[in-house]
Formats: structure tokens, sequence, C-alpha cells
């Protein structure tokens, strides 16, 4: 099938032309004659599958057949739960909008909130936003909902876990009743399905996989290691693989300075992206590892949905996440589009619940593998699919305490806590 099948403008196929599109994927395929024909669509599919394009391109379409509001007024609202992905987002309805004489502005935090005012004076017909800054334009009376259409809420699902469901309750009093509302997210809970109830008309579902499901062009490893040595095992595989990219997911903002400065001393080219980073610096990192002109790119959860790496090869988790649909969502930065990808971990002892959680979530026992020489003190007790609804827990007398630091949120109030694993700069004598 071909995007002309699909019936879409002849601008946006000319611009997918240019950019390249052949065939529209199946997340594309199965929402975009729902959403040309008006329907409310609630999506789920795996990270890497164009769901971005899904909504952009019909709702794009839908726009051009009104006219554009008075000042401080939106047509089409798309929220995201990140800054990098709002970002994103807005790059991809300028470029798919090119020559269909729409206005569009993005807003997110970590930026003066006054630039953002002033773009809305003129009203916009897509406005793509994070919840928290979205609100406190609202505060300021900066943007009224009076002639809203269509609302996206897009990974919904990571949206309440960055605690924006009191932001999101707020703003479904001030939106109109009548309009048209897509959820995408990679994943579909029965939290996502209550949440479709409140925002959504009679939603049709689509799915292109299933829920929580990893693509299968994706390996998995896994290295037993002391917590201490998680940053020199990790300097040891860099040097051995060869991987011209890695993606390194840290649980802290901490954890993931501690590991770069490491890395700095050792001569890679390394940084890190997280909250308490200025949002240009943010935004300048991600593009030098996007154009291959940064090696390594540490980062925390921020980055662990909708960032569109071409042709990385491997995402490393330097800590395993406390909630196993984590682990999904840092993995599906690799092996995306059909093409091999592998998802390494490095795991400790005080680690072996979570690990669990996550071969449950697989239904697969991940591939264990230990490196000479850094064979782990603390032993990562053994697991099986089989087994997995048993509760076993690592010997008591194996656990250090550690200092509980929050884990990194970009937008809203954080709502789970994490056990900092502390890094160890020290080679092995």
């Amino acid at each position: 099938m071909s995007f002309s099948a699909l019936h879409l403008h002849p601008t946006l196929l000319t611009t997918l032309d240019q950019l390249g599109y052949d065939k529209p994927t199946q997340i594309q395929k199965q929402s975009i004659p729902l959403i040309l024909k008006g329907r409310d669509v609630v999506a789920a599919a795996q990270t890497g599958t164009g769901k971005t394009a899904a909504f952009c391109l019909p709702l794009l379409q839908n726009l051009t057949k009104g006219k554009r509001g008075p000042a401080n007024t939106v047509r089409c609202l798309i929220l995201a739960p990140t800054r990098e992905l709002a970002a994103q987002i807005g790059d991809s309805v300028r470029t798919y909008s090119k020559g269909l004489n729409l206005r569009s502005q993005t807003v997110y935090g970590g930026v003066q909130l006054h630039p953002q005012i002033n773009g809305l004076k003129r009203g916009a017909d897509v406005l793509v936003a994070t919840p928290g800054r979205l609100m406190d334009l609202v505060q300021q009376g900066a943007i009224h909902f009076s002639h809203l259409e269509f609302l996206v809420l897009d990974e919904a699902d990571r949206m309440l876990d960055l605690g924006f469901e009191k932001s999101l309750n707020e703003l479904l009093t001030l939106i109109p009743k009548q309009r048209q509302t897509l959820m995408f997210s990679a994943t579909y809970s029965d939290h996502i399905r209550q949440l479709a109830k409140l925002w959504l008309s009679d939603p049709t579902e689509v799915a292109v996989s299933k829920s929580n499901q990893v693509a299968n062009t994706v390996r998995h490893q896994l290295y037993p290691v002391d917590k201490a040595r998680k940053a020199e095992l990790l300097a040891e595989l860099l040097e051995r693989q060869h991987w011209e990219q890695a993606l390194i997911f840290a649980r802290t903002k901490r954890g993931a300075d501690e590991v770069t400065e490491i890395l700095l001393s050792q001569g890679f080219s390394v940084a890190a992206i997280h909250g308490d980073k200025s949002q240009p610096v943010r935004l300048s990192t991600l593009e030098k590892f996007k154009s291959g002109k940064l090696a390594y790119l540490i980062a925390t959860d921020i980055a662990a949905r909708g960032l569109d790496i071409q042709s990385l090869p491997v995402v490393i988790n330097l800590d395993l996440p406390h909630v196993a649909e984590d682990y999904i969502h840092r993995i599906g930065r690799t092996g995306r589009a059909g093409q091999e990808g592998r998802a390494v971990s490095l795991v400790c002892a005080d680690e072996f619940e979570s690990l669990q959680a996550i071969e449950v979530l697989l239904k697969a026992r991940i591939n264990r593998r230990e490196i000479p020489g850094f064979e782990p003190d603390h032993r990562v007790p053994d697991s099986h699919p089989r087994s997995q609804k048993k509760s076993v827990k690592p010997n008591k007398a194996n656990k250090t305490k550690q200092p509980i630091e929050k884990p990194d949120v970009t937008e809203g109030p954080g709502l789970r806590s994490s056990p900092f694993a502390k890094l160890n700069s020290s080679k092995k004598k």
C-alpha cells in the first residue's frame, strides 16, 4: 500500500515523497483512515513504528479544512511528557506541514516563558506542549481553548508516571467536550484504558503489536557485576566491543554525571543529559549524538521515549529501572524499523527483583555472561520464567544500604524513589 491509497492531501504526499517515505507502517495504515474520518483513536505500538506520522499527517490534513482562530487560541493541541519528545514532535509537525500554510508552536519548560507567550498572541493551528509548561501558560492567560478541535495525548502512560495526572485533570475541565481526541502510547495498561474512558468518546482501539513487547530484532545480554565496579566494567565493554554509538541509561542524575566523568577521564567521547542540564545544553548534546559527533550518551529516563535515533546499535542499562515497563521504553531506541539491535544490562545482586520483573515481562530469561576479572563477589541469583511467580529475594547480607535519590523528572513531580548506585572509577589492581 502507498500513502496515496490513504487519501492524503497532495501537498502531504509531495512532502512524504521528498522525505523518502515509501510505504506507510502498520500503525499508519490503521490509524490514518480512522483519524481522517474524525474518529477518536487509542493506539498502542512499540517504538520506532511511526506513531508521530500516524497522528500528525491526518490531523494536518483535517486542519487545512478550517481557519486559524483569534489570538491566543489553538486548534490542535499535542501533549508530550518530556521536552525532548515535544521538541521532536514539533520538528515533525513543521516538516510535514510544509506548504500547507499552517502555523505551529512548541512550548516546554526549562526556557523563558515570555517568548512563548508572545508567540501565542497570533494564535496557532498546532501547539505541541508539555503539561507543566502548558498549565503555566494557561495561568498566564496566554492560551484559550475555545477553538480547540483536536487533542493528542502522546505517551500518556509516561505522563502519568511523571506525575502529570493533576495537570491533565485540570486541562480536561478547560477544553471543549466536542473535539477529536487521540491517545498514542508504546504501552496499553489498564490505567491507560481508564484514562481513555475519561478523555475519548467511543474510541477505536488500534494495536500493531502486543502491549509491552519489544522488537524481535533486539538481542538481550546481561553481565553480572558488583555495584561498585559497574563503571569499570562499562569502560571495559566499550573498549572491547567497539560500538560506534551507545545510549547508556543511569537511574539518577548524579549517577549519570559520575560515570560521564569517569569515561571522559579515560578518553571516551561521552556526555550526559538529565533534568539538571539546561534545555539548550540538552538539545545541543542530543543533536551531537544523533549526528554521530558524540559516541556515547548517558541519560536518565527522560531519554527513554520518543527519541528518534537512527541505526543505534546498542542500549546499555548501567542501572536497571525500578519499573519493568521502563526497560521496554529504554531499549526501544535500538532495533528499530527491522534493524538489529542489542540491549545490554549491567546487573548487581541488589537489582535481582527488578531483573525478575523484566524477565517476566519479556517471558524469557536474559542470557548471562560473566567477564573474566569482573566476577561479582555478591552473586546475582539465577532466575527462570517458570519460577517467576515465586518471590525470590537476594541475600540480605549481600545488600549495601544506599542513600535515596529521586529519579530524574523533566517537567513534573516524580512518583518513585530509587537507591543510588555509587560508581567507583578505580581500576582493578
